[in-house]
């Protein structure tokens, strides 16, 4: 009786945990089928604000740059976050690992705010000094998002590469191969699943940043969430909802594909297969 006590109980807190979670979502999306005007007001069903959203060439824009920037930044910062990782996981004490150590959640602490204005205050700085970057842009962005998303991916790897039994890597070794060798061909396959919620995690936060973009960017260089931000201040637009069901349905193809892989490669581990 106890147990299924604690089995309703556990069913019941999942269901609400993800009723409070995706609802707003579920609406969202049946929302963007609306033929109103007024977000709130439903008048039938309609996709013409999808056609009306494919016409908006500023909003695709944004959305472009937003999906680049959000691209780029996640594969930098998973090999800056790898690099990290190894160099705190691997490479035993050296001189100021402390430091490193506990600079590297910094940006996870700290406010997007100061960091914004930090990153501002650096590149005036640095283009005063020897010209470059030549003023604020896309580049400057996607430095911005790679500074603060390097710090969650090295977190995550770091955690993942403390867990593998290093006599793998020790075997692969004693029988000739390089210590190179076995890094991609016993280290990297261990931690893929890793490697792929760290790239999703980091693509996520460049997509979704607002403060940070807003003090780095320039002219000609709006984000989405700038832009959205921007349009939501003068009245939401039903356009917002279509673009955020087209990408709330990419993203949602994406981790399903991350997890069918993943999942696939743990069922040829458990039966032994080669990978």
């Amino acid at each position: 009786m106890k147990a299924q006590r604690l089995g309703t109980f556990s069913i019941s807190s999942l269901v609400i945990g993800f009723g409070f979670l995706y609802i707003p979502m579920l609406i969202l999306v049946i929302y963007s089928f609306n033929a109103s005007r007024l977000v709130t007001v439903w008048a039938g069903f309609s996709t013409k604000w999808y056609v009306e959203l494919f016409q908006d060439q500023q909003l695709l824009d944004a959305a472009w740059m937003s999906l680049k920037i959000a691209f780029l930044t996640a594969c930098m910062s998973l090999v800056m976050g790898m690099l990290a990782s190894l160099a705190l996981v691997r490479l035993g004490r050296f001189r100021g690992k402390m430091s490193f150590a506990g600079m590297i959640p910094a940006p996870l602490v700290m406010p997007e705010v100061f960091t914004g204005l930090s990153l501002l205050l650096l590149f005036v700085a640095m283009e005063k000094s020897f010209g470059w970057p030549g003023g604020r842009g896309m580049l400057t962005i996607w430095i911005a998002h790679v500074t603060f998303s390097t710090a969650f991916v090295t977190v995550i790897l770091s955690s993942r590469l403390k867990e593998i039994d290093r006599s793998l890597e020790e075997a692969g070794m004693d029988l000739g191969a390089s210590p190179l060798k076995v890094f991609f061909v016993i280290t990297i396959p261990i931690i893929t699943p890793a490697l792929l919620a760290a790239w999703l995690l980091a693509f996520t936060l460049s997509l979704d940043d607002l403060v940070i973009a807003s003090f780095v960017s320039g002219p000609g260089s709006t984000t989405l969430p700038m832009k959205v931000f921007s349009s939501v201040r003068l009245g939401i637009s039903p356009k917002i909802n279509a673009l955020a069901s087209i990408i709330i349905a990419l993203v949602s193809l994406g981790v399903l594909t991350a997890g069918w892989i993943v999942r696939g490669w743990e069922r040829k581990k458990t039966l032994g297969i080669p990978q």
